[in-house]
């Protein structure tokens, strides 16, 4: 598991990153310190939101987010990967829960993604934003992925944004049952659209910002 993990293997036997390449490296990415203490949350039973990225699982973005979206969007007419829980915060006009499959819809108007973190499908759920927004389908977007900057989705994504903002902290994402997963990776809070200023002063009291 690398050397910067080989003090921790005992610790790490037995959970459910043990064998999650993602995770894992995740955990080699970190600082010395911060590494120590998502560690000591493992531990203690707690589960990175990055293990769960076989997309079989829901985890939802924590309120103020939603709100600060909201704030830039006016309203939000859709959320192409969400679940009636989520909903209950995002209230979208309208929503893609999974077994719907969002990526057969056709996509319009604002919109806010929280795509699922599977590899195999956050970089189509990409695609298919990027192919709405330059069909003049979706008018603005806001989009919260990890902060992979090393991903081919990730700088496909960048090539249509406006903005961006890096959050100083990673992101807990919820359970179902509201309880917050041990973030293990960054995040990235993504804006395509024309109301620039309004998403960076709207956003950077969660971080670092920028245009693009």
């Amino acid at each position: 598991i690398g050397r910067e993990l080989a003090e921790y293997a005992d610790d790490l036997r037995d959970t459910e990153i043990e064998d999650n390449q993602s995770a894992l490296l995740a955990l080699v990415r970190m600082e010395p310190v911060e590494r120590k203490q998502a560690i000591e949350e493992i531990k203690q039973g707690a589960i990175p939101h990055i293990a769960r990225n076989s997309g079989n699982d829901e985890w939802y973005t924590p309120k103020k987010y939603i709100d600060a979206a909201l704030e830039v969007l006016g309203h939000i007419d859709l959320d192409p990967a969400s679940s009636e829980i989520a909903n209950k915060i995002v209230k979208a006009k309208m929503f893609f829960p999974k077994e719907h499959d969002g990526l057969s819809k056709t996509w319009r108007g604002n919109v806010w993604l929280n795509p699922p973190y599977a590899s195999e499908l956050i970089g189509k759920f990409c695609d298919k934003l990027i192919y709405h927004f330059n069909n003049d389908d979706v008018k603005e977007a806001i989009v919260l992925v990890n902060n992979a900057t090393e991903t081919n989705w990730f700088n496909t994504l960048i090539s249509i944004s406006s903005a961006i903002v890096f959050p100083a902290s990673r992101i807990k994402f919820l359970d179902p049952n509201g309880n917050p997963g041990t973030p293990l990776q960054g995040q990235a809070i993504i804006y395509a659209g024309k109301h620039v200023k309004k998403f960076l002063d709207t956003f950077r009291s969660f971080g670092w910002g920028a245009t693009l």
